[in-house]
């Protein structure tokens, strides 16, 4: 059997894109992945229409919680094994050095907690960003990670990056 890898998703206020990641990864991956998040600048609070559209598609949203990422940089913190940056300005950061020496990439979305309208026009980019991220996460999900080299598998999780819906500001790894 495959080891359990610990995958940390990233964002600046963990409220919304972050939070969904670690959800849907919790669900899909649940066999083969730990799933977490963390924020730069946490809130505090998760953003109510990421529970949502959570709920929504039937996804866990027990024990989620905004935190800051140093929680992940400590001696007793999971062994990371992948970290993705899931907004541009998180990737733009200096990180904590992770233990485990985690492979890195960024799955920048556009932020839907920025979106202004109509509660219509919010709920929708909030479904859009979960589409986006659950796309991702199937792709890697699916990912042979035991068979693949390390220059393998960093292609592949910058791959997953540009698929569709990536965000257009940095482009680079976390």
């Amino acid at each position: 059997m495959e080891k359990k890898y610990n995958v940390l998703f990233l964002c600046t206020g963990n409220s919304a894109r972050s939070i969904m990641a670690e959800s849907i990864l919790r669900k899909e991956g649940a066999d083969r992945f730990n799933a977490f998040s963390a924020g730069s600048h946490p809130k505090g609070a998760i953003n109510p229409l990421a529970i949502k559209i959570l709920q929504s598609y039937g996804l866990p949203t027990d024990g989620l919680r905004s935190k800051p990422w140093d929680e992940f940089a400590t001696e007793t913190a999971p062994k990371l094994d992948f970290v993705f940056t899931v907004c541009d300005s998180a990737a733009g950061e200096a990180c904590p050095h992770w233990p485990g020496q985690p492979m890195t990439a960024h799955w920048g979305i556009e932020d839907p907690a920025a979106v202004e309208g109509t509660d219509l026009e919010k709920e929708r980019a909030f479904v859009l960003a979960f589409r986006y991220l659950r796309n991702r996460i199937t792709i890697f999900n699916a990912l042979p990670i035991a068979r693949l080299d390390k220059l393998a598998l960093s292609a592949k999780l910058r791959e997953i990056g540009e698929t569709e819906g990536a965000s257009h500001g940095a482009k680079h790894e976390a």
